[in-house]
Order: structure tokens, then sequence, then C-alpha cells
């Protein structure tokens, strides 16, 4: 199966708003409140707060109450944190059915005496207002007091079922969660979603999953009971089958369940969708470790053992101490051979110190023996050009380091649960008898490398690169035909044209004449000497997909696996786009889940410069047109017939009206891809459809 190209920043955004928001790592300050991005809005997002981490913790330790059959806790703490709650005479009275349950299943002359006490004080008097069927509910359960628990073919056996435990605390969950505004973080649903959508476009394209192991531990097969809509709902106007149909499918609820669950949610599509994403059960302890994995590959948290990493403004004698004997007396600070494209575009780096495809090989015996020649080698068996090479990493990390004036280690320290014991083993990084640790090197290495092409460094990246792998640029000529372009463009950038051409004829020409790919980026490159703007275009560079793809690339070529994370959202953003071209419309909740954010994706430098530079200079026109369009065009909160858009790439879904393919889905109980083809047989009449396979 392909996958979509990922927009990183956005994921990393989505990651840190959720580990922050689940409390998962260690924060700088004292406040650790989570980000706006913690709930998606609907049509009134909530303020958000910290609060809404503990009202999360409220509602796992009711459910792990009630799952474990303490019945008496779980109404303490809702007394406490969520005594409306109780107000309904439904929840209790299920509540103090499931907690004489509970007692006699204890089995003890006084737990059987308490539960009798239980049915007269507590179950008998809920059952006469919770609701019409709950006195022959009481009834019927008091026949548990004459059968056994191990009984099967009681009359009581459900009653008796430890899973009504579990659904009850489901219900529960479902309730307190959209009472408090208590969601998951935006990944969290978005990863569910993602997923939910991958499954049913796998199983009706007849495809398998590259990722099905991982999709199938992460997302459970159960589902927490629904929420019971409150009594005043039962009565209320129809709502709009348009709303009713973008629910059913997104989510795959019948068309009552999602009846009950707009009622519940009063209306509110979003909050609807929500509720019912988050009903949907992810295994909190895979997806810790996914999440921890991935924080660690893209720098987010630090891993376990604490990486050698100098600050810039130490001396030497301070490097000495933080260094293992074998490789301290080799660490050299000094930056000159780095060139400094923005204040010296003649420096000699230009010249020779970047190695270009057809230099590396021949540079590899010379160039480094010269720069370390007369170092000690005193504990490292090998210290040629390779990335295996403990000392050349190291030193090559507190070069970067220094370089980029790093002030120390900021990263978060990944806590995990409070009440779980972290067990991402396979993520350990083992100490080498030397007291380095390379595996974790090799992390910083490629997370360094990543941080240098951000921050606009490239010259700075390719000569490390070069110089612990002379053929690394060979098998990726693309990636260093983009360096170079950032060089090219940041020279222009400062007005250096003569150093810009000299990159272009030196680089950029010869990695284009042996790829015919890289002629029209080179002839869109050199279009920016002739621009008036061009002093301009070289700075802000969109440079993140390059720093990402180089990240990856160079992780590759260290050893390191790809986060399992990464596959999964490449793996489901592909279905994504796949099934709502199958479905002929647009994701209504695309913007919702910043589904649309982790695809903005742009691989090309100088189009990427171009269309960022088009949308500033159309800023005034665009909301112009928008002020005078915006009186005949229905908004997206506010019609109907925008919740499920058609698409402007299919001429066939043109030809059908929306409400015949919304009725035709309805009656027939069909997706929306299925519905279209059946109006394709019938001119696009929804009459005709429904009367030939009903008639």
């Amino acid at each position: 199966m392909d996958s979509t190209p990922v927009n990183w920043e956005a994921l990393d955004a989505l990651i840190i708003d959720f580990v922050s928001s689940e409390n998962l790592i260690e924060e700088a300050g004292a406040n650790s409140s989570p980000s706006p991005l913690s709930s998606p809005s609907s049509s009134s997002p909530p303020s958000i707060s910290s609060s809404s981490y503990h009202a999360r913790l409220i509602i796992r330790r009711i459910r792990n109450s009630i799952e474990s059959g303490d019945i008496d806790t779980a109404i303490d703490i809702l007394r406490s944190h969520a005594p409306f709650v109780l107000d309904d005479h439904r929840i209790l009275f299920r509540l103090q059915k499931q907690k004489f349950i509970e007692l006699l299943r204890k089995g003890t002359h006084e737990d059987r005496v308490a539960a009798i006490a239980c049915l007269r004080t507590s179950v008998a008097p809920c059952a006469l207002d919770a609701y019409p069927e709950a006195y022959e509910e009481f009834k019927h359960i008091l026949l548990a007091l004459i059968y056994d628990e191990n009984d099967q073919t009681s009359p009581v056996a459900n009653e008796w079922a430890e899973k009504r435990r579990y659904e009850m605390a489901g219900m529960m969950s479902s309730v307190l969660r959209a009472s408090l505004q208590a969601y998951d973080p935006v990944f969290s649903m978005t990863l569910r979603y993602l997923i939910s959508i991958h499954k049913g476009f796998c199983f009706h394209q007849g495809i398998s999953s590259t990722v099905s192991d991982l999709t199938h531990r992460l997302l459970l097969e159960e589902r927490d009971a629904p929420a019971t809509p409150p009594e005043s709902m039962y009565e209320v106007p129809p709502f709009d089958e348009v709303d009713i149909q973008a629910l059913a499918h997104a989510v795959e609820l019948t068309r009552q369940g999602a009846v009950d669950s707009m009622k519940f949610a009063k209306g509110d599509l979003f909050q609807a969708f929500q509720n019912e994403l988050c009903r949907m059960q992810l295994d909190v302890s895979v997806l810790d470790e996914l999440v921890k994995e991935y924080c660690i590959y893209r720098g987010i948290v630090d891993s376990e053992m604490q990486m050698i990493l100098v600050p810039a403004k130490r001396n030497q004698s301070e490097v000495g101490h933080s260094l293992s004997r074998d490789c301290s007396s080799e660490i050299d600070l000094n930056t000159s051979q780095y060139s400094d494209v923005e204040n010296d575009s003649n420096n000699s780096m230009l010249d020779g110190a970047i190695i270009n495809d057809t230099e590396m090989s021949s540079k590899q015996g010379g160039d480094i023996g010269t720069r370390h020649g007369s170092e000690p080698t005193s504990g490292c068996e090998d210290c040629s050009t390779s990335w295996s090479n403990q000392c050349e990493n190291t030193r090559a990390l507190l070069r970067i380091r220094s370089h980029m004036n790093s002030e120390g280690n900021k990263r978060k320290r990944w806590r995990g649960r409070a009440d779980e014991i972290d067990c991402l083993s396979d993520l350990s990084f083992p100490k080498s008898s030397s007291g380095l640790n390379p595996v974790k090197d090799k992390y910083e290495l490629a997370i360094a490398m990543k941080e240098l092409v951000s921050r606009g460094m490239a010259a700075e990246a390719v000569y490390e690169i070069s110089t612990m792998d002379p053929d690394f640029f060979t098998q990726n000529p693309a990636l260093l035909f983009h360096l170079k372009q950032v060089e090219f463009l940041k020279l222009v950038s400062a007005g250096d044209h003569d150093g810009a051409l000299k990159v272009a004829r030196s680089h950029l020409r010869p990695l284009a004449d042996n790829n015919q790919s890289l002629e029209k980026p080179l002839k869109e490159t050199l279009v920016v000497l002739l621009q008036p703007d061009g002093n301009t275009l070289g700075k802000d560079l969109p440079l993140n997909d390059l720093a990402n793809t180089l990240q990856v690339s160079v992780g590759k070529r260290l050893g390191i696996k790809e986060p399992q994370l990464m596959k999964i959202i490449k793996a489901t953003l592909h279905s994504h786009t796949e099934w709502f071209k199958l479905q002929m419309c647009k994701d209504r909740f695309n913007n919702l889940l910043r589904i649309d954010c982790l695809k903005e994706v742009s691989t090309n430098l100088i189009g990427a410069i171009k269309s960022r530079s088009n949308k500033d200079s159309n800023t005034n026109l665009s909301s112009q047109v928008t002020t005078t369009s915006s009186s005949t065009m229905t908004s997206e909160d506010g019609g109907s017939s925008s919740l499920m858009t058609q698409t402007q790439t299919s001429p066939r879904e043109a030809l059908w009206e929306e409400s015949a393919i919304v009725k035709v889905m309805e009656f027939l109980a069909l997706p929306r891809s299925d519905a279209i083809q059946l109006l394709s047989q019938y001119n696009g009449n929804a009459e005709d459809v429904i009367q030939q396979l009903f008639g």
C-alpha cells in the first residue's frame, strides 16, 4: 500500500500537545497546563486549562472503580466531583443495581445482609422514578438472591456477568466526558479516526494493510457504551439528514445510533462526533510506547541515557571533564571549517570544503587525515570516516551544538503515566565500555542534521555528513541538490550573486547534468537571480520538509528504524485520501482533527516560496472576494449543504443532487460511494433506485 507525505511539524505539534495534556513529560516550569489544542472546538468551545487533565483522571478513577466492582468508591468520587450526574435517577438506579450484585458476589453473610439493605434503601426507591422499565428490572434482579453466580443457565446470568461492569464503566465514561468537557487530546481522536477509516478502506477494497499488526493492537474492537440522551431530548425537531449520515458513516453507527448521539449532544454534530470518537478504545500502553519512540526519534524528549552534550559557552577544560578518557583529547570545537554564507560568501568552504559528488571519494583518505592526523586515537579501534566511528560522531555533535550556540539539552524528560510502569524496553540505550553511548549518538546525529537544515545551515550539514560518510550524497544526489539550493538562495538574499553562481556552477549544474529530474528545479532556482525581490527569497525559507527528509535519510544510513507511529500515520493518511475520493466528497471533520495540516507538505522549495509569496500578495484581494461572496455562500457551520461538500474532481458526481445522494444513503443504509453508483444507473433519480430495489 502506498503512503502519503506527512507534515512532520504538524504531527510534532499534535504529539507535543498530547504528551503535555496527558502529563507524560516533565515540564520545565511549574505550570503544565495543556495547550489550546487539547479539545477541538465544536460550535462553542470550552475554555481549556489543566482542569481538563484532572477531569480525565477523575473519569479514569471512576472507571477503574466500577470495573473492579467498587461501586461505593465510584459513587463517592461522583458526589465529590460530579454530583449532577447522580441527579439523573436512570444512572443512579443502574449504579445501585450493580452495587447490589457486587455485594452478593463477595459471598459473606455480612455482605448478603448489606445487599438486602441496599435493595431496601437504595435500589427500590430509585426504581420508582428512574424510567418506565426500572421497576420490572428491580423485581427481576431479586432473582440474584436465589441463583448462584456460576449458574450460566439462570435468568440473571447476564446480571452476574462481569462484562456488566465494563458496560457500566464505559457508559459512565461517555456521560462524564461530555458533561465535564474532558475530551481526549486531539491527537488521540485523530489517530482513532484515521485508523478506523484505514480499516474500512482496506476491507472495502479487499486489500491487506501494511500496518495491520500495529493498528489491531492499538485500536481495540470494543467501544464504550453510549450515553443515554436526556429525557428532555426525546421529543426534538428532526435533525438534518445530512448531519445524521455524516456522523453515521464517519464513526460507523447505525442511523438510529447517530440520531441518539445527536440527541445527547443536543444537535451539535461536532460534539456528537467527538463523543463517538472517544467511545473507541485505544490500548493506552501501546499508544504511549509508540509516542515515546516517536518523541525520542524527533528529539522532543530525551532518552533514558543522558547524551554527552557540551554547551558552547564552556571552555576546553570543562569539555575534558564531560567526555570519556578515550575521546576527550580528540575534541575540537573550532568551527572555522564551516562556511558562513550570510557573512562571508567567499569563504574557502565554497571553493572546496563542501565536498560534492565527484570529490567525495578522493577526499576520503586525504582530507580527513589532514584534519585529524595529529590527534591521538587512543581507545578508538577505527577512526575512519564512518557513521559507526564513535569518536568522530561525538566530535561532530560537539561542533554542531557549538556552532548553533546551544544552551545545553533543553528537551523534556519522559515520565510516563503516574499509575503505570513504562515498559519501552526496546528503546533503552546501552552504554559502551568506554562510557560513550553509540546508539544514542546516532539518534542525536540525525536530529542534529535536521536542526542544522531547519536553521538554514545547509553548508554545515553537508560538511558534517560528507566528513562522516563520503558516499552519502553519492547515493542521495537530490538531497545534496536541495541543500545546495538553500545555500544558493541565502547567497542571493545576501546580495552575493557571484558566490551564488559559483555554487550553481560547482554543484547544482553537475548534479542536474547527472539527473534529468533536477533540470527544471535548476532553471527555477536560477530565475531567482532575475527577480526584483530576490534579496528577500532567502529569508525565512520553508526548510522544515527538507530538514525532515534529511533526518529520515541520515537515520536510515545510521541504521535507525523509522518510528512505528510514522508508518501508521503515513499509511492511514493515504487511506483517508483514497477513501474520500471513493466517497466523492470532502471530509467534514478534516479541519477539526488537523488532518488537513498533516497533509500540507511541499517538496519543491522554489514552489513553496512562490506559493507563500502569492498568498501574501493576494491577502487583500482574497478578503475582498470573501466579503463580496459571503452574502451568497453558506458558511460551513451554518448550512446543511456544506456538510458533505462534493469535490470538483469527478464530472460524474456533479450530475446528481446532494439530496438524492443522501436519500439513497438513508433508505438503503449505503456508503456514499455506493449510493452515487446506484444513482448513475438510474439517471440520478433516487425514487427509481428505491422503487427498483424494494419493488
